[in-house]
């Protein structure tokens, strides 16, 4: 070996090992750049779909509370049809009333029957007795009588027109409120008839003076 001979201790001692040393570096780095540039692109796309995935749970929550907003108003506006209902039964009451007679008609023919006795207490005709105490206590009862029949007919055929006028219901109307509306319509023009029929002496004629003699 000769002396004068320098070594440089940094030089590879073999040109091709060194390229394959630099050929591993290279690929290693590049398979560390793809490896990150994959983790960006996964954590990228993870958030972006968590993002996607919030909003569309949000935008179905304001769908729901909207329609449930919708629905809470529509019942709302919507009519229960507990009016009609119940002017159907007072229709049928009223016709009852009408037909068997009332606490008030009672007390308005008894005050006839009491304004007849004073006024026929200083004397007077058989006849003029007869009107004036039986006949005006008489057309007092059916006169009574005769308005309840009337309010049973108007507020039967209010029940019944009633689901006409309005928001309309998407519900028909029970069928039993119309039967009883009907029924309240029927007994006010049974008891309108004989009323008028009474207050008019149709039906059953006053006594005259001849008879009761």
């Amino acid at each position: 070996m000769n002396p004068r001979t320098t070594t440089n201790p940094t030089a590879p001692a073999d040109p091709e090992a060194a390229d394959a040393s630099d050929a591993e570096e290279t690929v290693t780095e590049k398979a560390t750049a793809e490896d990150t540039s994959y983790d960006l692109t996964k954590g990228t796309g993870d958030a972006v779909a968590e993002a996607e995935a919030e909003s569309e749970d949000e935008d179905g929550a304001e769908d729901e509370d909207l329609d449930l907003d919708g629905l809470d108003d529509d019942s709302a506006k919507e009519p229960s049809g507990l009016g009609a209902a119940a002017a159907a039964v007072v229709a049928a009451g009223l016709g009852v009333v009408a037909l068997t007679g009332s606490w008030t008609g009672k007390v308005a023919a008894e005050r006839e029957t009491l304004i007849g006795q004073i006024k026929t207490s200083g004397g007077g005709t058989a006849a003029q007795q007869i009107s004036e105490i039986y006949g005006d206590a008489w057309h007092s009862t059916a006169l009574v009588n005769g308005l309840f029949a009337l309010l049973a007919l108007l507020v039967g055929i209010f029940a019944l027109v009633r689901p006409a006028f309005g928001v309309p219901s998407a519900q028909p109307q029970p069928g039993w409120v119309r039967a009883v509306a009907t029924a309240g319509i029927a007994l006010g023009v049974l008891g309108l008839l004989v009323s008028v029929g009474m207050y008019f002496d149709l039906i059953v004629a006053l006594p005259t003076a001849t008879a009761a003699q």
